[in-house]
């Protein structure tokens, strides 16, 4: 079959990457994109681009007759639907097929047998794969799933039928908390997949998620290219992935691929899919669901086995058989993955929307980074809050463990909040280092969650310098030509000044005056002499006390973003916004993004507590609980249910208590 031009039906970082394999196999490419992204880093890549509705998903990349029509328009011949959006939807690629095009995937009868959790399990289980206990039945009463509890026994895992990324999951500790994880996670799962249907699952409290990259083509090869273990997650979403497991021996992995090898063949698989695995301590494994697409995570499973997954799915879809053998398949080094995500952990992940100042990503041996950002572009709320894939492989774990910490503090996202930090200090954290995290790490390692620490007297003299320059960059422009050896120069001493820098809703003062070559700074009860050593219009290098500090910074006006190592660091001078913390302590309770409102829980003259749910807001497909950051009274709710908001838009007053 031949296959010259292909659609991509994606955006973002995964829509790039299957570009740059389009363009290496000689084949022409076409992106689709909504009036959001006319000007993504995907369609300037891309041979062909086609417009195809507005902002938010259901108009654009869910609208699978939008994204036929366009490749009928553009003369491609098969679709890849990349992960996410229609990857996984039987209906799309049965349309595909009908529409005389190919879906670069699996069969629509091997996505639908997939595609419900509740019917994999029983289709699992007959096949011989180990599941977790259960219920799966087709009673979704609460009565009928509150009894089946019963039978299971707690903990368990309350989980949607349909779909996955952590979407309509809750883990339930006792009964009394199961009604309602039952509510919550009908309505996620309604919102999200577009089904309310649940099942239940004994929960493992500390097991490994370990995962098996399956492939298989149409003439009867069907085989297994090593694990991923991706047990570092919160919210059931992964965070840090790595091939192979530091848990899985070569016994283990030829017992634990056989059995996906053998969850593929029950639905006659084709293409590139992905079984998943719960790990327990004694080293028994259960399945947990099946992938019937490309994985977020396959980097790392091309990167110790030398394979490029993208073509070996464009070669099946055309027709030709795997070009190795299970015999032929080998493990070389080892592979970590880190998701760099716009979102704020001090803040419970809440994601971030904003603009994207400065993008610089790392460059070296053994690094890769799989991203569809660029300068001047604008993180959008209809999206997944995920930007980019930072990935390191070397010889050993150490190896690609080091150049991977490197890495992450070496690419560089300015404009708005990142995870950046945190990566860097989930990956130096002993339990993670040393090869033993579970999917109970996070919760262990971060019991009060993460917070970032407070700026450093130094990191504040350094924002402080840079402000000062910018401002001495200023006034030289208005002023004309000056001699470069009469900057900063006076026949007298040049008196302090006193500046205020908002962080995080707080405000820090500190003392600034220019010196030989720099400039002295008094902040956090220190002085500091910073002697600038090279500057230019995004970095600074500098010394404090016989120390090299290299800076990254960006900004414009009174907002300052400033990278220091893995340190992510934004300062404001007076006037430069709303403080969002002050406002939330006053009562103001304002959207903390643009979103739609799902649900309001209080009215006016209720009484709330610190930390009462106050609504739900959906916004890049999570729903964020809206909680009240003070005690006291409500006095207004602003917003009703189905509102679409922008951020900062006032949703409920709240008089606080005396």
């Amino acid at each position: 079959m031949t296959l010259d031009t292909i659609l991509i039906a994606n955006r973002g970082e995964i829509a790039c990457r299957i570009i740059r394999t389009l363009r290496a196999m000689g084949l022409r490419s076409v992106a689709v994109h909504s009036q959001a992204d006319a000007g993504a880093p995907h369609v300037v890549m891309a041979d062909a681009a086609v417009e195809i509705g507005a902002g938010p998903v259901a108009d654009s990349y869910l609208d699978g007759a939008k994204i036929i029509h366009a490749a009928q328009e553009a003369g491609a011949q098969a679709i890849h639907p990349g992960y996410g959006f229609l990857s996984e939807n039987a209906d799309f690629a049965r349309a595909v097929g009908q529409a005389g095009l190919v879906f670069i995937g699996p069969t629509p009868e091997a996505i639908e047998a997939m595609g419900n959790k509740a019917g994999a399990k029983r289709l699992m289980g007959g096949a011989g794969v180990p599941c977790l206990p259960g219920y799966e039945g087709a009673d979704q009463s609460d009565a009928a799933l509150i009894a089946a509890a019963g039978q299971i026994g707690f903990p368990l895992m309350v989980k949607a039928a349909a779909g996955g990324g952590g979407r309509g999951m809750r883990l339930v500790h006792d009964a009394a908390h199961l009604p309602e994880a039952l509510t919550r996670a009908r309505s996620e799962a309604e919102n999200a997949f577009g089904s309310d249907e649940l099942i239940l699952e004994r929960a493992l409290l500390r097991p490994r998620h370990v995962e098996i990259q399956v492939f298989a083509d149409s003439h009867g090869t069907c085989l297994h290219l090593g694990e991923r273990d991706c047990s570092v997650q919160r919210r059931h979403q992964k965070v840090v992935e790595e091939a192979p497991s530091p848990a899985v021996t070569p016994e283990l992995r030829a017992a634990m691929g056989a059995a996906a090898v053998q969850a593929a063949r029950a639905v006659d698989y084709r293409g590139a899919g992905t079984v998943e695995f719960l790990l327990d301590e004694d080293g028994a494994f259960y399945f947990l669901e099946m992938n019937t697409r490309l994985q977020v995570e396959h980097p790392v499973t091309e990167l110790v086995t030398g394979l490029d997954l993208v073509a070996l799915q464009i070669a099946v879809a055309r027709g030709d058989a795997l070009p190795i053998t299970q015999d032929e398949v080998r493990l070389s080094g080892h592979a970590i993955e880190v998701r760099l995500y716009a979102e704020d952990p001090a803040k419970d992940y809440l994601p971030a929307t904003g603009p994207v100042t400065l993008w610089h990503p790392a460059e070296g041996v053994g690094i890769r980074v799989d991203a569809g950002i660029e300068t001047g572009m604008e993180v959008s709320p209809f999206y997944d809050p995920m930007l980019a894939k930072i990935v390191a492989h070397g010889a050993t774990r150490a190896d690609a463990l080091a150049r991977l910490i490197r890495a992450v503090e070496e690419t560089v996202l300015l404009g708005t909040v990142t995870n950046t930090e945190f990566l860097a200090d989930v990956l130096r954290q002993p339990a993670f280092a040393g090869g033993e995290a579970t999917t109970a790490f996070l919760v262990e390692s971060y019991p009060q969650g993460f917070a970032a620490a407070a700026p450093s007297p130094d990191e504040i003299a350094l924002a402080a310098v840079l402000f000062m320059e910018r401002d001495r960059a200023a006034a030289l422009a208005r002023a004309g030509h000056v001699p470069a050896d009469q900057l900063g120069w006076s026949s007298t001493p040049l008196l302090p000044r006193d500046l205020a820098l908002h962080f995080g809703g707080e405000t820090l003062t500190c003392r600034i005056a220019a010196a030989p070559d720099g400039w002295r700074v008094w902040a956090g009860g220190s002085e500091v002499y910073v002697l600038i050593e090279k500057m230019s219009e995004t970095s600074l290098r500098a010394r404090i006390g016989g120390r090299r500090h290299n800076v990254t910074h960006a900004g414009a006006g009174e907002v300052l973003h400033l990278a220091r190592g893995a340190r992510r660091l934004t300062f404001h001078r007076p006037g430069a916004g709303r403080d969002d913390a002050a406002g939330a302590a006053s009562g103001h309770v304002a959207a903390p993004m643009p979103g739609q409102v799902l649900s309001v829980a209080v009215a006016p003259g209720d009484r709330v507590a610190r930390g009462d749910t106050l609504a739900v807001l959906e916004a890049m497909k999570m729903q964020h609980q809206i909680a009240a950051a003070t005690a006291g009274t409500v006095i207004a709710v602003h917003v009703a249910p189905g509102a679409q908001i922008a951020g900062g838009d006032a949703m409920i007053e709240i008089e606080p208590e005396e």
